[in-house]
């Protein structure tokens, strides 16, 4: 017998990292309720204050993801050993400088994105993108306003903010647009092309329109997997344009982010080498719950030069030492919760090649989507497939296709979420469950033919409204 498949291979070692079903689930769950139970009751001997020093926490753990998957043993072993004895500070901050450095070589970024042991870079746990979207921007505003204060003193905050302008695609998501509202800056869309990426051209020529009429171009949103249709900006172009312009590049790759773990699609983030913020988002295809958003800069100083303030009851014996990563000045919240700890237990529950079986196989599940559209001749596929996101109508009426959506979701069987692209109503079919097998995508599109048969056969919406 010969050697197995590759993809079988990785669907094999997925389920093997997956192996706690519901029984062993009760059980740890009820281990980890006696762990704090035992941890309450114990509370009075243990110290108020930690006596461990700054960074003792990354010589305990390796400086890699763990390839295969650990055992959820080895993992509570290590919480009481390396964990605890920093629980109250800096355990927190230390863990996640550490998982932001296993989760960017997982992605192979570039070494200035890594906070390693003395590195300018690093990477932080946001909330959601749209923080990450807002905090670049206020970086980018603050550095370019006293850029230009430097070399003309006589400026105004005012008189430059009234002249700033941000960029991104047309098919950038709203919450880019929100950014520029809360940083009171404007932002223009750039016209897509007809793969609904913003390309180098399009984008020059609004920046020399702009700068021809004494407007500030400060910064540039560049989407890798839009929310609409998954498109990618051109990154290979935009990158050395906003390089060439000082332009902060800040790179939004919220849902695909994650695919990039995987060698066969990590071409899709080349030019990120250009960009001076990086973000993507755990929680919503790599198995880490609600919220983690993880954030990388080239330059911490950016950030920390926008946002450090320090009254006197946040000073602590090592801000100034050089020693600590301090990451109240890394983003809008002052408190913070301990979100590197579930990113770590992933991490080594799955393995990287866990993880990476878990990308494969949702893109392999979207790609038998979009085979079963493309055999029914009613249907048309809107835009390509990339990775797990397949979008596709009824050919004929944007009414025709609201109405398939409305009798789809009326039924309350599946969900689908639409979107626009070129004026054409488009419904939108994601694989993102932890659970799916190729039995539900079948399903579902059995279910969603059956509902088009209905739609097509209503009055005034048969084969009128089709173009073949």
């Amino acid at each position: 017998m010969g050697p197995a498949h590759p993809a079988t291979t990785g669907l094999l070692r997925l389920r093997r990292a997956v192996t706690m079903n519901a029984s062993e689930f009760r059980r740890r769950g009820k281990e980890m309720v006696d762990y704090v139970a035992d941890y309450l009751e114990g509370i009075e001997g243990r110290q108020v204050f930690p006596d461990v020093d700054p960074g003792y926490l990354r010589r305990l753990i390796p400086t890699t993801a763990p390839q295969e998957p650990e055992t959820f043993e080895d993992i509570i072993k290590d919480v009481e050993k390396i964990i605890m004895p920093g629980a109250a500070s800096p355990a927190c901050t230390e863990l996640e400088t550490v998982m932001m450095d296993w989760l960017g070589k997982m992605l192979q970024l570039p070494e200035a994105f890594l906070a390693g042991e003395a590195g300018e870079g690093g990477g932080v746990i946001q909330g959601t993108a749209s923080e990450a979207t807002l905090v670049a921007l206020l970086a980018a505003r603050t550095k370019v306003t006293r850029r230009l204060q430097a070399a003309s003193p006589e400026l105004t905050q005012a008189a430059i903010m009234e002249k700033l302008v941000a960029y991104a695609s047309d098919q950038a998501h709203s919450s880019v647009e929100r950014a520029g509202l809360i940083g009171g800056v404007r932002l223009k869309a750039i016209p897509s092309d007809d793969k609904f990426a913003m390309r180098a051209s399009a984008l020059q020529e609004a920046l020399e329109r702009d700068k021809a009429a004494g407007l500030i171009p400060f910064f540039v949103v560049a989407t890798l997997g839009t929310t609409s249709c998954c498109s990618f900006d051109n990154l290979l172009e935009v990158g050395p344009i906003c390089h060439e312009e000082g332009l902060w590049l800040h790179v939004d790759a919220a849902y695909a982010g994650s695919a990039f773990i995987c060698p066969e699609f990590r071409h899709l983030l080349n030019g990120v080498e250009f960009a001076d913020s990086f973000n993507f988002n755990p929680h919503k295809w790599l198995l880490v719950n609600f919220d983690c958003s993880a954030m990388w800069v080239k330059k911490r100083t950016d950030l920390t030069g926008a946002f450090r303030l320090d009254p006197v009851y946040l000073r602590h014996s090592h801000q100034d030492s050089g020693l600590i990563t301090d990451y109240r000045h890394w983003q809008l919240p002052l408190g913070r919760r301990f979100r590197s700890l579930k990113m770590w237990f992933v991490f080594r529950m799955y393995g990287v090649k866990g993880l990476q079986a878990y990308i494969r196989k949702h893109v392999q599940l979207s790609h038998a989507f979009e085979a079963l559209v493309r055999q029914d001749t009613r249907f048309e596929i809107c835009a390509e497939v990339t990775l797990g996101l397949v979008c596709f109508r009824l050919k004929g009426s944007n009414k025709l296709n609201e109405a398939l959506l409305e009798s789809i979701n009326s039924a309350k069987k599946i969900h689908l979420v639409p979107c626009s692209l070129r004026d054409q109503f488009v419904l939108r079919f994601a694989i993102c469950s932890r659970t799916v097998e190729l039995a539900h995508v079948q399903r579902a599109w059995e279910h969603i033919q059956e509902m088009a048969a209905k739609v097509l056969r209503a009055p005034g919406e048969g084969k009128a409204e089709i173009k073949n």
